[in-house]
């Protein structure tokens, strides 16, 4: 029999524990790890008894373990993002649906999508109101949305403005009753579930309206929705109607909402540090963009959207690293621990996009996008997502930086986000004009 080894934690009741850690999170964390060091053990109602940890090492092992040893925990979420969904799938079925979606994601065809992103980006923008204060958060959902039911989706028309009105409150919705348990009886649009399955059939059938519109013209496209339809699994089998919706409401899941609170914390962290959104300015005018980049992975470093990722131990037993675990031991990686640890991000609680430029992240230890074979598929994206409305935005108009005080965390349930939407006070730009060829100024050279 295996001899289990896990570090201590508080011993507190269940209840009292989830309700300190709900009322305080992030600080909750902080002071857990300050009292207990870089691994610990909680009980929590739902998630149970379980060890968080944030020593590099451990991370590292965690996510590099086969899915035959640990795997993604067994939650509501196959019930609430449908049977076909990456966060539903484990093991072989998980790795042969991953095969599939990764070609869509990849580097070279996000170039496709910057023009969706910009054009939505401006289109928001114009709305905004000049020399007033403003919370940034709403415009930046507005944005990532449309740029996801147009790029990915390929919807257009009638079924555009179907789910941009069905999606918000369907996956708030569907957030909310991840985690608690599926009632037995349906009773209807009377219950929170029964109105959630009301909203997925609705949902179902607009996709397969999208998807009888994109089979004639599969080749014409550049959606994700048409290259999902043009996928072939290895027997040469392609994926079914029922998967492909699925895995749509996956990635609008796990990239619309994260996405664009990441933006407005962008907004929030820059209009505090002015010299960073100077340099950020004269690199847009001189087409540059090697400090934007950096800028995101740091935002997503000391702002991280989501503070946790979740692995479920499947085999009999695991060593991980100092812990001896046994079969369905759950383990928490604490990504805002991580990105807090002085020994792997020095100078850790500083906002410094510099520690980036011209260097890449070690994907074990900045995990805003989770780890390993369970690494959100629509990273890339993300990242070109924020690219692009960073850019835009720095480029069109002028963000005034401001003395107040750093806006508090708030916890929307899915994702944590700036407690007053990111406020921004913004003035338009004058739009640059071409620099003028010397040999045609008449000035000559001084």
């Amino acid at each position: 029999m295996t001899t289990v080894t896990l570090p201590p934690g508080p011993n507190a009741p269940r209840a009292v524990q989830a309700i300190y850690l709900l009322a305080t999170r992030r600080r909750g964390m902080l002071r857990l790890r300050d009292r207990f060091g870089d691994a610990f053990t909680v009980n929590l109602p739902v998630f149970g008894r379980g060890l968080v940890i944030s020593n590099p090492a451990e991370v590292k092992q965690l996510f590099t373990a086969g899915s035959d040893v640990v795997d993604n925990m067994e939650v509501n979420l196959g019930r609430v993002l449908g049977p076909g969904s990456m966060f539903a799938l484990t093991g072989e079925e998980h790795r042969k649906q991953r095969r599939l979606l990764v070609p869509p994601f990849h580097g070279r065809r996000l170039a496709v999508y910057e023009k969706i992103v910009e054009d939505e980006t401006v289109r928001e923008m114009a709305s905004w109101p000049e020399g007033r204060e403003f919370p940034t958060l709403p415009s930046t959902m507005r944005i990532t949305l449309n740029a996801i039911l147009r790029a990915v989706f390929g919807a257009e028309g009638t079924e555009f403005a179907e789910l941009r009105e069905l999606l918000p409150p369907f996956v708030t919705l569907g957030s909310r009753l991840a985690t608690l348990p599926v009632p037995t009886v349906d009773w209807g649009r009377w219950s929170p579930w029964g109105r959630f399955w009301l909203m997925r059939r609705e949902y179902d059938a607009i996709v397969a309206r999208l998807i009888a519109k994109a089979v004639p013209d599969l080749d014409g496209r550049d959606d994700v929705l048409a290259m999902m339809l043009q996928a072939r699994y290895e027997d040469g089998e392609p994926m079914g109607h029922g998967e492909i919706a699925d895995q749509l409401l996956t990635l609008l899941t796990a990239g619309h909402e994260t996405t664009a609170t990441t933006l407005a914390w962008t907004v929030e962290r820059l209009r505090r540090h002015p010299a960073v959104l100077r340099e950020l300015v004269e690199e847009v005018d001189a087409d540059g963009s090697a400090l934007r980049e950096a800028t995101i992975l740091e935002v997503q470093r000391v702002r991280p959207v989501i503070d946790a990722v979740a692995r479920q131990v499947k085999a009999e037993s695991f060593q991980l690293g100092r812990w001896t675990l046994k079969k369905r031991q759950r383990v928490l990686v604490s990504i805002a621990l991580l990105h807090d640890n002085e020994s792997v991000f020095p100078n850790a609680r500083a906002f410094d996009p510099y520690r980036f430029v011209g260097a890449k992240p070690d994907l074990y230890q900045w995990i805003p996008f989770g780890g390993g074979t369970r690494r959100c598929l629509g990273a890339a994206f993300a990242n070109m997502e924020m690219n692009v409305v960073l850019r835009t935005m720095i480029r069109d108009v002028e963000l005034a930086p401001t003395s107040e005080r750093d806006e508090k965390w708030h916890s929307r349930g899915v994702a944590y986000a700036p407690a007053k939407g990111g406020l921004a006070v913004v003035r338009r730009r004058t739009p640059r004009a071409d620099p003028v060829p010397a040999s045609s100024s008449g000035t000559g050279h001084e």
